[in-house]
């Protein structure tokens, strides 16, 4: 029989940990800027500094890829689930529905006493949809697939003209930054208790992002069960083409994408988080799959397997990190914001969940939270379980 390490496809502990050091390496300008999101929503004059350039990197080669990738590797996940309950005998539809439920409590949980902008919990009700739909043939899941990913390209393009349209008129983009006022307000001056009570009111509000990208998400659940089942993470031959195939084809296409909006004026700012950014995230599955064979780059890959093995505590763990770091009940540093201090920030968090990661996986082979979802994940099916 096959230990737990070996049953492990080391390409997706890899590919979490670089998702999640990425997500860091977005939600960190939220922090950093108690939740302007100017960030993101405005590239116009990317050009005109240093610090604009740096923005624009981080806008090409990090916003919204790491989205993309965690849903994927998301959908990647719910086909292991659903693999090893038929295995084993467990009632699938209801062990894969239950860790769902587990999911968007941790998920709510992270929103209320952590960060507003949590993916949890969108996670968890697109998994509930798909739950019901793996078991369908390749050919229906593909056509299911096709049909939200359109769709939701048909949604968002419009959003994005139409917001780069409003974004040129001077008076909307100043009521737009005054909007934000409040919110910046009670995170440099707030009290912990008063951010908490800021996020239970405006609940609905803040979580319009999970609803704009639901048909995303289910698309891109469904590309991560197609990728898993054409062996696209597993090292096989057809697994090795796979990745070749995207190497060559897609990342670059994806990064061509991805570099046109700075171009556009503010006309495509949504696209590129929205539409071209899960393109770029399949690339990179081509790129850290080509890394992970370069013995000359084996202590990079390690560490973000790490990382990957504990890839929820890590998640919740580095938003922590950054809300004691910049929050104004914390140390503050949003006070004193510039894109080198929120580099550097970045890489000292990075560093502590790094050697996180490397304490949680020498001693328990995963991090707190994995075993605790694991141990709650099975407690209602005990008696289920084959032998």
């Amino acid at each position: 029989m096959q230990t737990q390490k070996q049953k492990r496809i080391e390409l997706l502990d890899i590919l979490r940990g670089f998702a999640i050091l990425g997500t860091l390496g977005t939600n960190i300008w939220l922090f950093a800027t108690y939740s302007d999101l100017s960030t993101f929503l405005d590239l116009s004059n990317w050009n005109a500094s240093a610090e604009g350039i740096v923005t624009a990197l981080q806008s090409i080669f990090v916003n919204g890829k790491m989205l993309g990738l965690l849903t994927i590797l998301f959908g990647v996940g719910l086909e292991m689930r659903y693999r090893k309950a038929k295995r084993t005998g467990l009632p699938w539809r209801r062990f894969i529905l239950w860790t769902m439920l587990l999911l968007l409590l941790d998920g709510l949980l992270h929103y209320v006493f952590v960060f507003e902008y949590d993916v949890l919990m969108s996670y968890a009700v697109t998994g509930m949809i798909v739950a019901m739909l793996i078991g369908l043939s390749e050919r229906k899941l593909t056509v299911i697939m096709i049909v939200c990913l359109s769709l939701h390209v048909l949604l968002m393009l419009p959003l994005s003209l139409g917001l780069g349209w409003i974004m040129q008129d001077a008076g909307f983009r100043r009521e737009l930054l005054a909007l934000g006022q409040e919110t910046q307000t009670l995170y440099a001056n707030g009290s912990y208790i008063e951010q908490i009570l800021y996020r239970l009111n405006n609940f609905f509000s803040l979580r319009v992002e999970g609803v704009v990208i639901g048909l995303m998400n289910i698309g891109l659940y469904i590309a991560g069960i197609k990728l898993l089942r054409g062996e696209a993470f597993q090292n096989t031959d057809k697994g090795c083409r796979t990745r070749g195939k995207l190497l060559k084809f897609v990342l670059p296409i994806a990064l061509v994408l991805n570099i046109i909006p700075l171009l556009a004026s503010g006309y495509l700012d949504l696209a590129l988080r929205y539409i071209f950014a899960p393109l770029l995230s399949v690339g990179y599955i081509g790129l850290l799959g080509w890394i992970a064979d370069k013995d000359a780059l084996r202590g990079m890959t390690n560490r973000f397997a790490d990382i990957g093995k504990a890839a929820l505590s890590c998640y919740v763990l580095q938003n922590i990190l950054a809300s004691v770091f910049f929050y104004g009940w914390g140390f503050g540093l949003g006070e004193y914001y510039s894109v080198w201090l929120t580099l550097g920030m970045f890489a000292l968090i990075a560093v502590l969940i790094a050697t996180a990661a490397y304490l949680f996986v020498r001693r328990w082979q995963a991090g707190p939270l994995e075993l605790l979802w694991r141990k709650l994940s099975y407690a209602p099916f005990r008696n289920s379980r084959s032998s």
